[in-house]
């Protein structure tokens, strides 16, 4: 466990610096923009819509590593949430903050096609 929770602890510092590095190119691009035709515009507010959906998208792995780590702490870590079996160690080495077992998540992806 303390392997899985040091590869835990470094994800969580990777997305925060990712998010914060984002935040500060997200903040240069408005500043740095002159007055532009529509085409132009239209071309950075999609840039800017990616960088927002990237940092929704990192703010929920975030979330989930945090969630992974309070499991931990509280001894609820490595339980399938769906069907309380023990969730394999060769899961969590793939997705440290893995909530469901192999079988659960292949029904889930099989219900959402």
């Amino acid at each position: 466990m303390i392997k899985i929770k040091k590869s835990l602890l470094e994800m969580k510092e990777s997305i925060l610096a990712n998010l914060a590095s984002e935040s500060n190119e997200f903040r240069e691009m408005l500043e740095d923009m002159d007055p532009k035709d529509m085409a132009d515009i239209a071309a950075d507010d999609f840039d800017r819509k990616t960088l927002e959906a990237l940092g929704v998208k990192e703010m929920n792995r975030l979330r989930a590593i945090e969630s992974a780590l309070a499991r931990l702490e509280n001894g609820h870590f490595g339980v399938c949430l769906n069907c309380s079996k023990k969730i394999p160690r060769e899961r969590f080495e793939a997705l440290p903050y893995a909530v469901l077992c192999i079988d659960c998540k292949s029904s889930e992806e099989r219900r959402n096609r």
